[in-house]
């Protein structure tokens, strides 16, 4: 009998598992059951050939159309063309070479329908280019192991394939695996199956590899659905319970302490969700375990101010607080914003207040001297930094709250190490973030973690409109542009232009992280700050004050660059995404990002956030070559039509692996989810996370559950656990 957990060059011919593991990563015998079919062919179901992408490693069902054998170019001999066509006529051309090619002039036949693999390409130019796969592998339907007679009354699926392994071989691998699998223990309780009518674990991959009928698989498919939401689930249910028990110094808060005196100081009103935040936050830090908060929220929606009183509330407990920043640009704006807003509060000393400090990697050796003293000692109580919080020789003297902006930006074990810092107990946590998160991926991604989200905006935050530059089709409208930072600079206002390239090094490009996905090696090279800067200087803007700003500059060039800009002395500031957070000056309306088609969404939606801030009204202009009509201007278009964040996050996600979501790219391995989409299955993730919690309720350490336990430790082992644990 073959196990689950059994390494596939054991169940399979050696020729058959090698290609598995080569080209799909697939080693055992789980692994490839977990394989699902991409789609499943029908009688009569051809497959849609206008909906292929070229370089992509297809599997088509279709009907040969006719055969013709053509003369070779430049040398004796001759070769085999096939055209095969979908149920709409479209065609795709095989092409065979050589004496293969008589071998296949005998096999296929018009009339015949086959399935066909191979890497797709087109030939020809303009609307005469056709779709063409080069010496495809192929199965006719007659001569696999399914009779005709049995293909029209059963699906046959099309699994995902590579190059090296095709579909039916797939197919015949997983047939061999299913017809020797012995007992299969189940992770779902038989009462919990029972309660959602869902099948057995065996007879689930069974309908899903060799279903009888579309019942089969809608049923199959429900079943590996939920088991995806729930195994999840599972895992963050257990870091929940593992956080609740962790040990943390109470911070409740003073009624005579700093926060009080703050907020008699501030200069406006906090909003209704301002306030409901704080208050959720105050009342956690007051507890004897640590806090594990997510706060989200648009872009100026006032995180930084909620988070600056959860600091002074620790620090009026006799704690400290440090706030992590991704980038200097950023710690270097938080540190200038905290200290303004805090005023002779933020002085410490014989003022009754309480220092802040900065600590980043590239300062001096005195002043980081200095700054590691006010950490280890205790003066300061507000520590902000990047990084450099992260080495070993910075030490605290009662760190009680860790606060972590973009925390996207930061690694796990980075942010561990921060936490560690605390010494006997845990830290509360607070991570931010600018990028708005649909429901369903809060609850899977940073189930951890409580959610608060604030959607309102702070009164003088001025609307922000945005339009697309079509460069290439309308080259007067990029000559506008440069008119309308013009104008803007006439009435005394600041314009940002953001490029996604440095300069000339090899890759020394800004943050893409989070770069759209489609990308074109034939394109020519983004454009550059380095480029722009002086082009625009000595062009379009010329007499106004440009200056470039980019990662590559010193850091105290960077500041002062910085300082320049918010002071006003700076026109226009030509820069890459070291802009994208925090950076906030109000005087700045206008928003040029080149070549916008390169960003991603949510990034897009970040970095027209840095204008409007100051109650004048925003522009942001998204400049691209690209036409209307294609992918990437739908992404630009979809940005111009909203300033939801939550619209536009799901746009974003719906255009991006789920694996990237669940960290995949982050662990550089397979993600987990092979049936589960965020988007589609909120239902499916909310149960699932019910009955998770009711379950590890009942058993924290899944004792009577040996079967989930198993499972839970399969998913563990993929190097995950501690992105799942912490992300």
């Amino acid at each position: 009998m073959t196990r689950f957990d059994e390494p596939l060059i054991k169940a399979l011919d050696p020729k058959t598992a090698k290609p598995l593991e080569s080209s799909l990563n697939i080693t055992t015998v789980g692994e490839l059951l977990r394989h699902y079919p991409r789609r499943y062919a029908e009688r009569g179901e051809l497959t849609a050939l206008d909906a292929l992408e070229v370089d992509e490693h297809v599997t088509v069902v279709g009907e040969v159309s006719r055969l013709m054998r053509k003369p070779m170019r430049n040398r004796s001999g001759t070769w085999l063309e096939v055209e095969v066509v979908d149920a709409r006529r479209n065609a795709i051309y095989l092409s065979f070479f050589g004496k293969v090619s008589h071998v296949i002039e005998s096999r296929l036949k018009a009339g015949t329908r086959a399935m066909f693999s191979g890497k797709v390409g087109r030939f020809g130019r303009g609307e005469r280019a056709k779709w063409q796969l080069n010496h495809p592998e192929f199965e006719l339907f007659e001569e696999s192991e399914s009779s005709a007679a049995e293909y029209a009354a059963a699906p046959v699926p099309i699994y995902p394939a590579a190059g090296g392994i095709s579909s039916w071989v797939i197919r015949r691998a997983i047939g061999i695996v299913l017809d020797t699998l012995g007992p299969l223990p189940d992770p779902l309780p038989e009462e919990l199956r029972s309660r959602h009518r869902l099948p057995g674990l065996a007879d689930a991959l069974e309908a899903v590899h060799r279903p009888r009928d579309q019942g089969d698989i809608s049923r199959a498919r429900k079943r590996l659905r939920f088991d995806e939401a729930f195994v999840l689930q599972a895992v963050l249910a257990q870091r929940r319970q593992a956080a609740a028990a962790w040990p943390a110094t109470p911070r409740p808060r003073r009624d005579d302490g700093l926060l009080t005196d703050f907020d008699g100081r501030l200069p406006f009103q906090l909003t209704e969700g301002q306030v409901e935040v704080g208050e959720e936050v105050a009342a956690e830090l007051a507890r004897a375990h640590p806090m594990h908060r997510l706060l989200q929220g648009e872009v100026g929606a006032g995180k930084t101010v909620v988070a600056l009183r959860a600091m002074l509330q620790v620090v009026d407990a006799g704690g400290q607080a440090a706030l992590l920043a991704p980038t200097e640009v950023l710690a270097q704006q938080h540190h200038r914003s905290i200290t303004r807003m805090l005023g002779d509060l933020g002085t410490g000393g014989m003022f009754g207040g309480t220092a802040v400090t900065l600590l980043t990697g590239s300062m001096g050796a005195a002043g980081r001297r200095a700054a590691l003293l006010d950490a280890a000692s205790g003066a300061a109580g507000i520590v902000v930094g990047t990084h450099a919080l992260l080495q070993e020789h910075v030490q605290f003297a009662d760190l009680g709250l860790v606060v972590v902006d973009e925390q996207h930006r930061f690694g796990v074990e980075q942010r561990d190490a921060l936490r560690e810092k605390a010494g006997g107990g845990r830290p509360h946590v607070l991570v931010m973030t600018a990028t708005p998160i649909p429901r369903t991926v809060a609850m899977t991604v940073f189930g951890d973690l409580e959610v608060s989200t604030l959607t309102q905006l702070p009164a003088g935050r001025a609307p922000i409109t945005t339009h697309v530059v079509p460069a290439s089709d309308k080259p007067h409208f990029l000559e506008r542009t440069w008119e309308r930072i013009r104008e803007e600079v006439g009435l005394g206002r600041q314009a940002y232009i953001v490029c996604p390239r440095i300069g000339d090094l090899e890759g020394d490009e800004g943050d893409l992280s989070d770069a759209a996905p489609d990308s074109d090696e034939e394109r020519r090279p983004p454009l550059a700050v380095l480029e722009v800067a002086p082009m625009l200087a000595d062009g379009p803007l010329h007499g106004l004050r440009v200056e470039a700003l980019h990662g590559r500059l010193p850091p105290d060039e960077k500041d002062g660059v910085m300082r320049a800009f918010t002071r006003g002395e700076l026109d226009v500031l030509v820069a890459t995404t070291v802009i994208e957070v925090g950076v906030d000056v109000p005087n700045a309306s206008v928003m040029v990002i080149m070549d916008a088609d390169r960003f991603g969404v949510s990034q897009l939606h970040q970095l027209r956030g840095r204008v409007g801030r100051g109650g004048l009204p925003g522009l942001c202009l998204l400049v691209t070559d690209f036409p209307a009509g294609t992918p990437a201007r739908d992404r630009l278009d979809a940005v111009a039509a909203t300033l939801d964040g939550f619209e536009l996050s799901r746009v974003d996600l719906e255009q991006r692996r789920e694996g990237d979501v669940l960290g995949a790219a982050q662990s550089g391995r397979r993600s987990s989810l092979k049936m589960l989409r965020l988007l589609r299955d909120e239902d499916v993730i909310r149960h699932a996370r019910e009955e998770a919690a009711s379950l590890l309720a009942g058993d924290p350490e899944l004792k009577e559950h040996p079967a989930l336990k198993a499972e839970i430790d399969r998913l563990l082992g993929d190097d995950r656990a501690e992105y799942l644990e912490k992300a």
